[in-house]
Formats: C-alpha cells, structure tokens, sequence
C-alpha cells in the first residue's frame, strides 16, 4: 500500500519507524511546521519530520489544510492509507475522504475512555489501572471513529506520564503494524463507540500542576505522577515555587491542618493532606536540578521544617 502518515512529537515517530523498520511503503510525511526551541529558539525539526528525513522521505508541513492546493497535493500522492498518531491538526471530511482506504489513527488510549489532547497523563490522573492503543477509523469528530483494534497495558504505581508516554509509543508502533496485517488479510472488524463512556483528556496546562493540598493524598500523588516531566507539578513556600517530582502515600492519617510539613527525614519530607500523609521523595528547588530528600539536609538548606506550610 501506499501510505501517507502524519504525525509530529517522539509518540509519533517511534510509529512511524516501525513502519519503515517492517518496509511498509511510506510515501511521505506529515507534520506540524518547524517551531522555535531551546535558549536560542531556533527553528527545530519535529521528531517525525527528523525520522523522514533520515529515510529520505519527502516532507510535507502544511499551516492547515484549509487551502485546495494542500488538499491536491495530498491527492497527487495517492495514497491508499492515512496513518495519523498526533499530529496536532484535525483533519476535514475533504481530507479523510482522500486515501482510498480511509485514514487510520494511532490514540493512546481504550477508546472511548479518554478522548483528547491528554489521555495518557489523564489516565494515570483519574487512578486508571489500564490503558492502551486503539487503531481507529477516523471521522469527522474528535476521536470518535470505529475502533479496529486495541492492546491493553497495565498501569503501575510507579508510572509516570513519561515511562507510560513511552510504552504507549512502542505499543502503538506494534498495533499499527498488526492493525495493517488485518487490513491486507480482512480480518479487521469495525467496533463502533459508546459515546456514552467516554471522557475528554483535556490539554494539560502548567496551572493544573499547582498542588491543591486540600486534596486527598492518592489525588495529589497521581498527579505528580501524571504531570511528570511534563508539565510538572510545584507548591510554594513563601515566595520560593518548589517543584515536585516524586511522592508516596504513607498509610497515615494527617495530624495536623493540609499543606503543614510534618516531618522532615532523609527518607521524605512529610506533609498533611486532606487524609493521609503524602512523603515528598524528590524535589526541586529554584535555581537547583532535582534531589532527593537527602540531598536537601546534605546541602544544608534551611527549607520544609516541620510546622511549615505550603501553599
């Protein structure tokens, strides 16, 4: 088949090299415009774009796809399929219509779960214990097409939305592979949704990572989970913005007012919750990388002792 995929972060491009890696015939590649990046904000490629060249596929990287000339474009290419995994641009009906099979989305998530810009760190947020990829045939609403097929994984304790991140991305690039074979064998059975399960992954925002610590303590260690590396979660003491990396629940019920630091030990600084106890393990401080506990009483900094309170 021919095939035309469209996509742009690392999610994306670990798919799409597995295509190339099994030799499916890719004619070109879709992504979003080069964006500033870095200290020096130069224009950077996106990770798919980066995997396209490397291959020596042509590029194509369309504002939108609102002009008759990037519509003909695609056209001209003839593509069979359409293989979309965040690409970052929602496509009309004028453009799904062009690919003689249709276009196939790669969505980190068991359809129809969470829809959306977010669900792999809103999965992990609301307490999930699993999540997957859904190959589905696209259709003119937001994740709302026929489910083709799914792989389910669990998710741990210990998963934060970047170890999730990157298991969803081989998982993806292993579904789209199986999901193919089924198209050329015609084996795969469109499963419509219900619309009536379904949740929308909002965009994450910096904002939502200000911890709430009225919140019960398994809330707010999800969250710090979810929202690692990106876009992180911080409290503040004082006028000093204390980033959060890592935390644990302790099988304790909080003495004292939410956001009072408890204890400060090498093994976690304790806060009161609205329930339990919640053990800070990894930090950051401004103008610092991230440590331990440890770290913080080795460094001799005078910060989170007990009777503090964090906002």
């Amino acid at each position: 088949m021919r095939i035309v995929f469209a996509g742009t972060p690392a999610f994306a491009a670990t798919a799409l090299q597995a295509l190339l890696n099994q030799g499916h015939q890719v004619v070109a590649v879709y992504t979003q415009p080069d964006r500033p990046a870095g200290r020096g904000r130069k224009l950077m490629p996106s990770p798919v774009k980066q995997v396209a060249l490397d291959a020596a596929i042509p590029v194509m990287q369309p504002e939108n796809f609102r002009q008759q000339e990037d519509r003909d474009a695609l056209a001209a290419l003839q593509p069979d399929l359409m293989i979309v995994a965040a690409y970052g641009l929602i496509l009309p009906q004028t453009v799904l219509d062009i690919p003689r099979l249709g276009c196939l989305n790669i969505h980190a998530s068991l359809l129809p779960r969470w829809r959306g810009a977010a669900p792999i760190q809103r999965a992990i947020a609301a307490g999930d214990t699993e999540t997957g990829i859904t190959i589905m045939q696209m259709d003119a609403g937001l994740d709302t097409g026929d489910m083709l097929l799914k792989l389910a994984t669990p998710i741990t304790l210990e998963d934060t939305g970047g170890s999730l991140h990157d298991r969803l991305a081989v998982l993806g690039g292993e579904a789209i592979l199986q999901a193919l074979r089924g198209l050329n064998e015609g084996t795969l059975t469109a499963e419509p949704q219900d619309n009536s399960l379904a949740n929308y992954a909002h965009k994450l925002s910096k904002d939502e990572g200000h911890i709430d610590w009225q919140q019960s303590a398994a809330i707010i260690q999800r969250l710090i989970r979810a929202f690692n590396p990106w876009p992180g979660t911080f409290t503040d003491l004082g006028d000093q913005r204390i980033r959060l990396h890592q935390a644990e629940v302790l099988d304790q019920i909080s003495p004292q007012p939410a956001g009072t630091v408890l204890c400060r030990e090498r093994a976690g600084i304790d806060v009161a919750t609205a329930d339990q106890v919640l053990r800070i393990t990894q930090l950051q401080l401004p103008g610092t990388r991230a440590m331990t506990a440890s770290d913080l009483i080795n460094g001799g900094k005078p910060l989170l002792n007990p009777g503090e309170v964090l906002h």
